[in-house]
């Protein structure tokens, strides 16, 4: 940099946003590379990175920028994007979020910085607000149990197919039934599922399902140009035939139409997005997915439960929370690892603030309207493709050219049918006026109808446009809480009321291993919530999205040179997605090359559960490869297992840095083993943290990686969810990622099918991460994963001492994480892991990562974003609370009665009579840290296996809350 950009770097400040986003500061860094005796923080690298993986330059991205530049930039990307009226529909539509839930929530730390419920007493909040949602799904769709959200309706519905499979034991057959009025994007990625499950489409009218001989079934409802026919008797035949069927369902008419439960299905799904949520080109959007009781235990995702605490208390927690791809591994029938936990709580806050009389209205509003527009253009002439709707309707035989110049004068978005017809559809945004100018497009300005007139009529002639069999007559939304919070005052006293229950990173570190809960900086947060953004449909047509698309192009190239890859495929919406979308990309290139019967996956004894669940998912043979006593890959098992399945290897799965923590140094030589007998290296991108600006895992032998957007790229974990995992891949396989049926992606196949209902995923939360990169700058991303190292590595050294680090690298040093081992201890006093994290709530933390990669061990990783402040504190509660585990060992205090086994200690605790063989402030107010400001779980221990022996998973009554 010449003598005049360093001036006007200074001027401009552009280290600014990355001195804030990095914790320790110059003298804190100096300090603890001294604790770990370290001249500098080059001696840490050399000693941790192995020397033939490091980059050995800068990337080749900008400068940092200020905030101020960077979101300057951003807004004018978001000024070429074109916000219209749009009535395109297919699944996606205009909605109002109230302002309470989108300040209170959506743009509320307390919210959206929060990790997964797994620690159920520091999480009573969300698990409140999204057993709400739960008990929304369930009320509306007439079925037993709901679960806390999937990640789109497109997979919610390919988790239905695989679930009707594996339910269904009367039935010999490998063929699902998808009826033609499917949503296209649905059946995009049905078809992707199905084709690695070895399933067979079979795709045509609804009524001719019974023709057929298939497991499953699939239904919408309405259907896709907005017709609503009687599915009762379909339902009953298909059922008498041994036929499993998945309604997928619009959930804003099911507040007007009858419920699915009372027509028969098995199973419903959907996409809660038009309860409050904005279509953000595509997403987050909370999937839902409903079923009969009898497929309770079967149910993919995570379910809400109702349980108690050590004081017979009621309290939520995360129902059968040990996820099904960690106890089945390769035997697991789903790899889901996420949901969109966020967006959830958004749609059940909306139902909430709305109640059944609120919902009622904007339905009937939007089908009144709708019903409007329907007898206005038949009384013109108009021909409609079916005699019922809700909020759709299909023009048939009309001048779709001169509708489309119409529409676009007037800066309208309409639907256009490949056979000339035109869909529109109607919404909660949806006013008069807009109705009116929809009679202009389709029937030009010498039209003479009033809406004022015909709806007069309408209401006259009590017109409708829903059957008679088809209307609701059942209650919804009949517990009290959806009939309490209907003001702004009261909504808003429940949000914070709820807030305060939780633990997120507004009040702590989260010191969780794997997870990378790090900064979510404001500046990068404030343009989700520009219209520019945030209202645009996804298939808005291309010259609509000029903005969008360049930012997205512009983050794709930012993620191409951090991580070595050729092409940047952004349509998984969570890690695990990618896991899938990567090893469907590798399965089918090697079909192209003659290859297909390459099927052996190759993964370490070490991995998350998700990555042995992905390999079965794309129908791949697991061979698990053995770690060494220092937790490396067993590089001698490996030779030995790829040249035993050399003619049939697909790929090998490795996580880097390893999920021990540790930076392994024969990692290219195993990308070599691998690649010899013609497979692929998958690298997992859930360590990536400890990675960018320092190596590339395109360079040292990766084809195919997801990124987690929601670890390392700082999009927030949102209490459970929203996530993205887009994937990098080498250019051999770049041909054969996921295409788009709607949208199609240029450069990509064409018969590549969906894995995400939209072509860019959860696009609206994109430009957090772009911001983050712009902001950082190549300097700033290889600061941050420096400093990351350093704090892990401070972490273990202060801790060392006191518990066994038990994993370290050839020199002595970790990766961005260390796991501790609890064993010991427990062997000596009784005291677990569990018992720890517990009483870590008390010092004011949420938990480490418990029992992951190994039982009786925690998991910690500080990130880059903790000051020294607070990860002394972290440190000086770990070492206090293996002093109070000593006072167990010498029988001090009972094993069955201690701070520890007795951890949380809530108020309740305080009030009562204290028997306890020490004193309430060393129970709850365990350090000076913790009395300058208490955070109380608002529960006592949870009983988890009350919860899962008796499963309720809808709303208690108001009793249960009084108690």
């Amino acid at each position: 940099m010449s003598f005049d950009q360093r001036r006007l770097a200074e001027l401009a400040d552009h280290d600014a946003f990355l001195k804030r986003h990095n914790g320790p500061n110059a003298d804190d860094t100096a300090a603890m590379l001294g604790t770990l005796g370290m001249k500098s923080m080059a001696s840490l690298i050399e000693q941790t990175i192995p020397s033939d993986i490091r980059l050995g330059r800068e990337l080749a991205l900008d400068e940092p920028r200020s905030e101020a530049e960077a979101l300057d930039y951003l807004a004018r990307l978001a000024r070429q994007n074109r916000v219209v009226k749009n009535h395109i529909g297919q699944g996606y539509y205009g909605t109002h979020l109230p302002a309470v839930i989108q300040r209170n929530v959506l743009e509320n730390p307390g919210w959206y910085t929060a990790y997964t419920p797994y620690q159920p007493e520091i999480s009573q909040g969300r698990l409140e607000g999204l057993l709400n949602f739960q008990q929304v799904i369930m009320d509306l769709t007439g079925m037993d149990l709901a679960n806390a959200s999937l990640l789109d309706e497109a997979t919610a519905a390919a988790e239905a197919m695989a679930l009707c499979k594996r339910a269904n034991k009367k039935s010999r057959s490998s063929a699902f039934f998808v009826a033609e009025n499917v949503f296209p994007q649905t059946l995009d990625v049905v078809k992707t599922r199905a084709e690695f499950f070895g399933f067979s489409i079979i795709v045509g009218p609804a009524e001719a399902l019974v023709d057929h001989d298939v497991f499953g079934a699939l239904l919408q409802y309405p259907g896709n140009s907005g017709e609503i026919g009687d599915l009762a008797p379909l339902l009953k035949k298909a059922t008498d035939n041994h036929i499993m069927t998945c309604v997928a369902a619009d959930l804003l008419s099911l507040v007007i139409l009858k419920e699915p439960g009372a027509l028969g299905a098995d199973i419903v799904v959907g996409n809660s997005q038009r309860f409050g949520v904005p279509m953000g080109f595509g997403g987050p959007h909370a999937a839902f997915f409903a079923t009969s009781d009898k497929l309770k235990r079967s149910i993919p995702g995570r379910i809400i439960g109702v349980s108690k605490d050590s004081r017979g208390k009621t309290a939520l927690r995360m129902a059968m929370q040990t996820r099904e791809q960690h106890i089945r591994r390769e035997k697991a029938t789903s790899n889901i690892c996420t949901a969109q936990a966020l967006l959830a709580n958004i749609a059940g806050f909306y139902a909430t603030y709305h109640g059944a009389e609120g919902l009622k209205k904007i339905a009937h509003r939007t089908h009144r309207l709708t019903t409007i527009l329907a007898e206005g253009l038949k009384q013109s002439g108009i021909e409609l493709a079916h005699d019922s709707w809700f909020d759709t309707l299909r023009l048939t035989a009309v001048d779709s050219g001169k509708i489309h110049g119409r529409a676009m004068t007037h800066e309208i978005n309409l639907r256009y049918f490949d056979n000339g017809d035109v869909g529109i559809s109607l919404d909660e945004t949806t006013t008069a006026h807009d109705v009116t100018m929809l009679f202009e497009v389709v029937l030009g300005d010498e039209h003479t109808l009033s809406v004022a007139v015909l709806d007069d009529a309408v209401m006259a002639q009590g017109t409708s446009g829903i059957p008679e069999a088809c209307r609701r007559e059942s209650q919804f939304l009949t517990h009290p809480t959806f009939q309490r919070y209907h003001s702004e005052t009261e909504m808003l006293r429940y949000l914070k009321r709820l807030e305060n229950k939780d633990l997120s990173l507004a009040h702590a570190m989260i010191p969780l291993g794997s997870c990378t809960m790090k900064l979510n900086a404001t500046s990068e947060m404030i343009p989700i919530s520009w219209p520019a953004f945030s209202q645009l449909h996804p298939f808005a047509p291309r010259d609509q999205v000029a903005g969008y698309q360049q930012m997205i192009d512009e983050l794709a190239a930012f993620l191409t040179e951090i991580t070595g890859y050729d092409h940047i495929s952004m349509q998984p919406n969570s890690g695990a997605q990618g896991e899938y979308a990567g090893l469907v990309a590798i399965r089918r290139y090697q079909a192209a090359q003659g290859e297909a019967h390459r099927n052996v996956c190759l993964i370490p004894s070490s991995a998350h559960g998700t990555n042995p669940a992905s390999a079965a998912m794309v129908q791949m043979e697991v061979v698990v490869v053995e770690c060494d006593q220092d937790g490396n890959i067993d590089l001698n098992d490996l030779r030995n297992k790829a040249e035993k399945h050399s003619e049939s290897l697909s790929a090998i799965m490795l996580t880097y840095p390893s999920t021990h923590g540790v930076f392994e140094s024969s990692v290219r030589e195993a990308c070599s083993i691998v690649h010899k007998h013609g497979g692929q290296v998958y690298i997992d991108g859930a360590n990536m943290n400890a990675q960018v600006g320092l190596s590339r895992p395109g360079d040292f032998g990766g084809d195919v990686s997801h990124l987690n957007l929601h670890k390392t790229f700082c999009i927030p974990h949102g209490g459970g969810g929203p996530g993205m995992g887009p994937i990098g891949v080498k250019a051999h396989l770049a041909p054969f990622v996921s295409n788009h049926v709607v949208t199609p992606i240029e450069g990509v196949n064409p018969d590549s099918g969906a894995v995400s209902a939209t072509a860019f995923g959860s696009a609206s939360i994109l430009p957090i991460s772009w911001a983050y990169i712009k902001m950082m700058g190549a300097r700033g991303l290889r600061e941050a994963t420096e400093l990351a190292i350093l704090n892990a590595n401070y972490v273990a050294k202060r801790l060392e001492e006191y518990y066994p680090v038990l994993y370290k690298g050839d020199n002595g040093t970790v990766a961005h994480e260390c796991i501790i081992d609890i064993r010991p201890l427990k062997a000596t006093s009784g005291i677990s892991e569990e018992d720890i994290a517990k009483r870590l709530m008390d010092y004011g933390f949420h938990a480490p990562t418990m029992s992951f990669p190994v039982p009786g061990t925690l998991m910690i990783e500080p990130t880059e974003s903790e000051s020294r402040y607070e990860i002394d504190r972290f440190c000086n509660a770990m070492i206090a609370i293996r002093q109070e585990i000593e006072s167990v060992e010498n029988g001090q205090w009972p094993a069955d009665n201690n701070p520890l086994v007795n951890a949380p200690h809530t108020q309740a605790d305080l009030v009562e009579e204290w028997n306890r063989p020490y004193s309430r402030e060393l129970g709850a107010f365990p350090s000076e840290a913790v009395k300058l400001g208490k955070y109380w779980p608002s529960v006592n221990r949870v009983d988890n296996v009350f919860g899962d022996r008796q499963l309720i998973c809808s709303c208690p009554s108001i009793e249960e809350y009084r108690s």
